[in-house]
């Protein structure tokens, strides 16, 4: 049976022709996908994670389109259902923190997309890599020192454990890929600052939203409140150049950052700054483009933010889990030809990430208007119902 998804082909296939042993360097959305979908099609992964637990933090993120009828196949949906945001609805503040517009959320939901789903990127991790752990090798707290590609197989050191030797690797690390600074060469390269940097950060119940999400737009800056199960989150996004010396690991200045950058906005800000300066579960970095001509090299591919990164908008999670079924599909079909495998994947995989990627500056732009007479003139000009789909991707 075949059902065909946003591009995404979803026919069941049998097993391969030739078993692969598969090396994946990180356990987030992508990679906990792709093992699970390996193993399903008689294939072995490995998955090593930097990490020495999966992230609980981030973003909500999406699943929907062919992500949606990925996870489907996968029977993870009475679980991601349950871990839902819920969100009724969507206000726009004023600057005194006033309400200036409205969005029932819910009815545009049922409308439009009732098949999709907004939950906390921690929870989305964790029940993927439930479903994956079992067919699956995770090693956590681990990173590959280096990558040796002779031609007929991959050589994998290690930073801690003995080197050990696959037939395919496959970089799922994210925006600040190890494999692909190993394999393809410098982040500088392929990494390409889109203009904004975001934050987020659990809050404490006295900052709460109740079940609506809440933003307030300053010129050149966002702030908003999203529900969440267990905490509300906080999300400050900001217009910014490059900053040379900005350092992805310094807790210490990313809060140095954000109160300089969103001191004297007034609402619920000061709150909000102050839980920065007391979390230690901040997420902080710039909002980037990566872009390769190609996506593999030898024996060695890459999959999702590290392919093609699209941040800020919850697509990353769909492009992720939409790429890793179609990596693993195509390396089902063509298991005694990687590199046909590839092709088909990349050719397949850009159809969907290109028209993000293309769209990330003007969606930002509507998102975060850089004046306050962009502000006025998106609120009252496309109408906050419409706008709110189209950054969804509910409508074009």
């Amino acid at each position: 049976m075949r059902s065909d998804a946003g591009g995404v082909d979803l026919t069941v296939r049998n097993a391969p022709l030739r078993r692969l042993n598969v090396l994946i360097s990180g356990a987030g959305i992508a990679g906990c996908t792709l093992a699970y979908w390996l193993a399903r099609y008689g294939h072995a992964a490995t998955v090593v994670e930097r990490s020495g637990a999966l992230r609980s933090g981030g973003a909500p993120v999406d699943v929907r389109g062919p992500a949606a009828e990925i996870a489907e196949r996968m029977n993870i949906v009475p679980r991601l259902r349950e871990a839902s945001t819920r969100i009724s609805g969507l206000s726009f503040l004023d600057r005194e923190g006033r309400r200036s517009a409205h969005v029932d959320l819910e009815a545009l939901r049922r409308s439009i997309a009732p098949q999709d789903i907004e939950l906390p990127r921690g929870d989305l991790a964790t029940i993927l890599h439930e479903a994956s752990r079992d067919t699956a090798e995770f090693i956590f707290g681990e990173s590959i020192a280096s990558l040796k590609d002779d031609g007929e197989g991959v050589d994998a050191a290690f930073e801690r454990t003995p080197a050990r030797r696959f037939d395919l690797v496959i970089g799922a690390d994210g925006l600040h890929s190890n494999v692909r600074r190993l394999a393809f060469g410098p982040e500088s390269s392929f990494v390409r600052h889109a203009g904004l940097y975001v934050a987020t950060l659990p809050l404490p119940r006295s900052i709460d939203p109740g079940r609506e999400m809440i933003m307030l737009n300053a010129p050149g800056k966002c702030v908003a409140l999203h529900p969440s199960r267990e905490s509300p989150l906080a999300l400050l996004i900001f217009w910014h150049p490059e900053m040379v010396d900005f350092d992805p690991a310094d807790d210490d200045q990313h809060k140095r950052i954000l109160e300089t950058t969103f001191a004297g906005i007034g609402w619920k800000v000061p709150e909000i700054l102050k839980a920065v300066r007391a979390t230690s579960d901040l997420y902080f970095d710039s909002v980037s483009k990566v872009q390769l001509a190609t996506w593999t090299r030898g024996r060695i591919a890459l999959l999702g933010d590290a392919s093609s990164c699209v941040s800020l908008f919850g697509d990353g999670s769909t492009l992720a889990i939409a790429g890793a079924y179609t990596l693993a599909t195509a390396l089902a079909e063509s298991s005694a030809d990687h590199e046909a495998a590839f092709r088909q994947y990349q050719a397949q995989h850009s159809k969907l990430v290109g028209p993000k990627q293309k769209n990330l500056s003007l969606i930002a732009s509507i998102l975060v208007p850089k004046t306050q007479l962009g502000i006025a003139v998106r609120n009252r000009a496309l109408g906050i119902l419409r706008l709110y789909a189209a950054i969804k991707g509910w409508v074009p």
